[in-house]
């Protein structure tokens, strides 16, 4: 074990009172986290049947944006059981609702021992680590046992990159540990280059392979009918902080009939985001009460996982949270994907290159603060021809970006034995 990564290990195992008490401290609101301590630790249970293709995505975007990939590698490799990690509770909850027929499970913090004895058990006959997930352990233990390991839909922001350069010595032989990198741009290739990957390939975002299952069209025209014939704004996948400026900016308009949709990133926030509305005096109804919505009713909280397509496909105009406040943004692909004219913050450096084309098609803009948000927004809801301008090229520009599924597929083929 070379030096830096010696202190790496080090660092994990003096780390592990404070991750204990992270996962505690998380529990009193979410008591998920308290779960499955056994798979985090490095206990493996033993699989149904070794040889698994192994996906890891860590959260809920990057689960369901591997669907599509999952999708193509299990057309390739149709007789191969399926075995899926993930590092949050809301991660492995989307996974077991997705994936109904795989394995799902943590992956280990990355002490050595802890990653070794995962690979051992599992025998997977590769890995596919969605977007940035670099574990220097796990992927020289992977290197060790001759586990092949791609980084799929691979992105990397500026922010990120000086991030990681002031470690580039325990980075770059994780890199380089990798048997393929797919990167979703130019950009992505170049700043991982940087770091010291090589030769990664430009694939695409796999993002926009995604399409939603029939149930969620189906939910989306039940909610239409709570609601009725009111204009929908819906915010989604806001963080702490953007609901208090969104309630703000609402209550200083004139926003006639029109219902906000709120729907909070995170679901232990559910009844925080509830409360800050009611306190704010706003007429709230919550989706799990399963009522009509109420003609007066002026805030409907989202407080369910898995339907955000369903929210969307109930709205006319969407804001893409986690982008007022200086967060990087969220998946704005999804509600472009449906045809909705898409708004997000001065934020999206997650989403750097998406943004940017989307602004480039017209399919969505993007405002300074809340108080500009909520101005586009009934501007648009007030503006059907213009609506129907970014309806038409939303759905041209998420269409003219799809196929990298079957690319990262073709890339894995290319560097794995017939």
């Amino acid at each position: 074990m070379n030096w830096r990564r010696g202190l790496y290990s080090l660092l994990w195992w003096a780390a592990t009172p404070l991750i204990r008490r992270y996962l505690k401290k998380r529990a009193r609101k979410a008591p998920a986290y308290l779960q499955h301590w056994d798979e985090r630790f490095g206990q493996a249970r033993q699989p149904q049947a070794a040889g698994a293709i192994w996906i890891h995505a860590v959260s809920v975007g990057e689960t369901r944006a591997a669907l599509p990939l999952i999708q193509a590698i299990r057309q390739r490799w149709p007789d191969a059981p399926l075995l899926l990690t993930q590092m949050t509770p809301t991660g492995r909850d989307t996974a077991c609702q997705l994936y109904p027929d795989a394995e799902v499970r943590y992956l280990p913090y990355d002490y050595p021992g802890a990653v070794r004895d995962f690979l051992a058990v599992w025998q997977p006959r590769f890995g596919v680590l969605m977007e940035t997930e670099l574990w220097p352990n796990l992927l020289h233990a992977a290197s060790q046992q001759g586990v092949p390991v791609f980084l799929a839909n691979a992105r990397l922001s500026e922010k990120s990159l000086r991030g990681y350069r002031r470690i580039q010595g325990l980075i770059g032989p994780a890199l380089r540990d990798l048997t393929a990198i797919a990167a979703q741009s130019r950009q992505d290739a170049e700043r991982l280059q940087q770091l010291g990957a090589v030769s990664p390939q430009v694939c695409g975002n796999t993002k926009y392979d995604f399409t939603p299952p029939a149930a969620m069209a189906e939910l989306a025209a039940q909610f239409r009918q709570r609601i009725g014939s009111r204009p929908v704004f819906i915010c989604a996948s806001t963080r702490d902080g953007e609901e208090q400026l969104i309630l703000q900016a609402w209550q200083q308009a004139d926003v006639g009939n029109t219902l906000l949709v709120l729907v909070p990133r995170h679901p232990e926030r559910f009844d925080s985001v509830a409360a800050l509305a009611q306190d704010m005096g706003f007429a709230v109804q919550r989706r799990s009460d399963q009522q009509v919505l109420a003609a007066h009713t002026s805030v409907w909280l989202g407080d369910s996982m898995g339907e955000l397509f369903a929210y969307y496909g109930c709205a006319d105009v969407a804001f893409v949270g986690g982008s007022l406040l200086p967060l990087g943004g969220q998946n704005l692909i999804e509600p472009a994907s449906l045809g909705l004219p898409v708004l997000f913050g001065p934020s999206m450096f997650n989403f750097a290159q998406a943004s940017e084309l989307a602004l480039e098609a017209g399919a969505a803009w993007q405002v300074a603060d809340a108080a500009a948000l909520v101005q586009q927004a009934l501007g648009l809801l007030q503006d059907e021809a213009r609506r129907q301008q970014m309806h038409s090229a939303a759905l041209a520009f998420t269409a003219a970006h799809r196929g990298a599924s079957q690319r990262i597929v073709q890339l894995l083929q290319a560097h794995l034995p017939a």
